[in-house]
């Protein structure tokens, strides 16, 4: 694939990953030397900025505009939608790094912001990954950090059980894909895309033998968007975790296992488009289904969206499902418009779980008396969530249901409108809540680093649902890329 000499593009392929690294440095030897409770909030300002930097020199120096090269020895892809990727993830780690201020138990923790800097590198190298070995150790830098992040609140047993059962259940799904990859490298005899590819178009792996591989896949990539059947791990963990963290897996975790299944499918099964654009469509039928009527009946908010996430996921599918470009740019915008809605919604579960010391529904009645500006950012998230125009996730949805018309799928169409429909129902219930009266007057404390999150957060839910074009036009290179299978 390439000479064994380190090249200059090499290093600069790794950039963020490098930078990212001397990062978690810096964290920990600031966290070594200085005073323990002296401004708590320290390492989530090196980190917060940190990143900062960091986004900003992918920006300088690794956009590829619309170009596609390798890097490593063919084992890095480098193109609009790896770059892409990389920056959903740093923005989402971001803004989960200011949500984590104040939050006593992680705010002065240098280990929780080197393990979410850790699923970031992970993360980083998944959406550039064009190598079954490179991905899975990608996958496992990921899952790793994440694992000890949910479980991180070491005096809350519950965060300990989720944490645990996080990691079972990652584990095992951990083991069928590698199975999966396994037989991929025995089958075709190479780890690199474009030659499995290669080796399948040649015929060397039957068709029956690559649907059982594309299962064995599916089963751990599924886990990473917590998709129908694999999601049973999500509301566990996002109820148990720090609410910054449980923002995180929703969004940016959710965001670079999209990336990864498309590429992967379009790379690796292209030759059998019908058998995986079917297999996702009915995941997504599924997901969708299961999470709203799931989200139906919960009484802590964190669980609800977790439940939520899991219809999302199946929104999301239904671009991917359609498995033309059209469908991957759709599905991509929604990742780009759920993250800021999804995480402005867990900022404000921090902040209402900070005051009134509960995550129940509950919780949050008389938010528009005690906080309005608070109030109103949640109604905009929510408003998003459920498809409401001008924000985001109304042209969102209008995107993904466009690419499922475009491809024939009116089944699959109908059935997003009806859960749209469906989950309305529990959106609606909690801003009632939310606006009802209460006889609490007692306001929400906001500190300097969770309003600029959420100023972050609502200014990019309202741009995506005003200005939309620039940002078409920028995943509409992403989106080619991605279909592009050398």
């Amino acid at each position: 694939m390439g000479s064994n000499m380190i090249t200059n593009f090499d290093l600069i392929a790794i950039l963020p990953d490098i930078l990212l690294l001397g990062l978690i440095a810096i964290v920990m030897i600031v966290d070594v030397f200085r005073k323990k409770h002296v401004n708590g909030n320290t390492l989530s300002w090196i980190t917060f900025l940190g990143l900062l930097i960091i986004i900003l020199v992918t920006l300088l120096f690794l956009s590829p505009g619309n170009t596609t090269r390798f890097a490593w020895g063919g084992m890095i892809r480098v193109d609009a939608a790896s770059f892409t990727f990389q920056l959903i993830v740093m923005v989402g780690a971001a803004i989960t790094t200011l949500f984590s201020m104040y939050h006593q138990e992680v705010n002065d923790k240098g280990e929780y912001f080197a393990m979410l800097l850790l699923s970031v590198i992970g993360m980083s190298v998944m959406a550039a990954s064009s190598n079954i070995i490179l991905l899975y150790l990608a996958i496992e830098t990921t899952a790793i950090p994440l694992y000890v992040l949910v479980g991180f609140l070491t005096k809350n047993n519950f965060s300990i059980e989720s944490g645990l059962k996080y990691f079972l259940f990652g584990a095992f799904t951990s083991a069928v894909l590698l199975y999966g990859f396994s037989l991929l490298y025995g089958f075709t005899g190479s780890t690199h895309f474009p030659e499995i590819l290669a080796a399948i178009e040649a015929g060397k792996i039957s068709t029956g033998l690559l649907i059982f591989i594309l299962l064995l896949t599916v089963v751990g990539f599924g886990t990473k968007i917590s998709g129908f059947p694999f999601h049973f791990w999500a509301p566990d963990a996002y109820q148990g975790a720090p609410t910054p963290i449980a923002g995180y897996l929703s969004t940016a975790s959710k965001a670079i296992g999209f990336v990864v299944i498309m590429r992967f499918m379009v790379s690796i099964f292209s030759p059998e488009p019908q058998s995986w654009t079917l297999l996702l469509a009915l995941m997504a039928t599924a997901s969708m289904f299961v999470g709203n009527l799931l989200a139906l009946v919960q009484k802590d908010i964190k669980r609800m969206f977790a439940y939520s996430s899991i219809a999302h996921a199946g929104y999301m599918l239904i671009g991917v499902a359609s498995g033309t470009a059209m469908g991957f740019k759709a599905s991509m915008y929604y990742l780009l418009a759920y993250l800021f809605t999804n995480l402005a919604i867990f900022g404000v579960i921090q902040i209402v779980e900070k005051t009134k010391k509960s995550s129940e529904i509950a919780s949050f009645q008389g938010l528009m008396k005690q906080s309005p500006g608070i109030a109103l950012v949640f109604l905009i998230a929510v408003l998003s969530l459920a498809g409401i125009p001008p924000f985001g996730g109304f042209i969102s949805k209008v995107l993904v249901f466009m690419a499922a018309m475009d491809a024939g799928l009116i089944w699959l169409l109908i059935i997003g409108i009806i859960n749209s429909i469906i989950a309305l129902y529990y959106y609606l219930t909690v801003l009632r809540i939310t606006f009802a009266d209460s006889e609490e007057t007692k306001s929400q404390t906001i500190y300097l680093g969770w309003k600029l999150a959420l100023t972050v957060c609502v200014i990019g839910i309202i741009v995506m649902g005003v200005i939309f074009t620039p940002w078409l036009n920028w995943l509409e290179v992403a989106s080619t890329n991605l279909m592009l299978l050398h």
